[in-house]
């Protein structure tokens, strides 16, 4: 039961870094172009984020506060971002930033428990967590960086989530594969 929550919330999380990708490309590609509809993707993006952590919740056997807690925060915020562009284009910087930052520390979490347990992948998670926590701080601390740079970013973060949550579901298998 327990196994099925985590691989979903996995799947769940890599659809999310998948669209972090998708818009990190679209700043790298376009940034002036991108600039004007930043808000709408945002908005959207969160929206989609707090949706999909919405399904999980209500699709999983055990019914997890957190998820729901994160899917109408994320769904708020996204509305927030949709209607209140001009303001929050300027603060999308700090928004994503911060996000970022959360899912490194939160991936970092996750990194201590596969140490605990012996996992040769720990090192490897160690580093995409780190990787993903200073590319979040760089976007905060940097007022004048360039669209492109923070597509850049956006991009390698996605990128790392995917292989790390790529890792965890390994792992997840070879757990449930050992306890049967």
């Amino acid at each position: 039961m327990f196994e099925k929550f985590l691989k979903r919330s996995n799947w769940t999380d890599m659809v999310i870094s998948i669209i972090f990708v998708l818009l990190g490309t679209l700043l790298i590609a376009r940034p002036n172009e991108t600039l004007g509809a930043i808000s709408m993707i945002l908005g959207i993006v969160f929206i989609a984020m707090g949706v999909l952590k919405l399904v999980e919740y209500y699709t999983s056997e055990m019914r997890e506060d957190y998820l729901l807690t994160i899917a109408l925060i994320t769904v708020i915020i996204g509305v927030i971002i949709l209607f209140g562009s001009s303001t929050i284009l300027s603060l999308f910087r700090i928004i994503l930033g911060i996000w970022i930052i959360l899912t490194g520390i939160m991936d970092l979490q996750i990194v201590l428990e596969w140490k605990q347990l012996k996992s040769p992948y720990w090192t490897i998670s160690l580093i995409f967590s780190i990787l993903m926590i200073f590319g979040g701080i760089t976007i905060l601390v940097n007022q004048n960086i360039l669209l492109t740079t923070m597509g850049i970013i956006i991009v390698i973060y996605g990128i790392l989530d995917i292989i790390d949550r790529v890792i965890f579901m390994q792992k997840v298998n070879n757990y449930i594969k050992n306890e049967k």
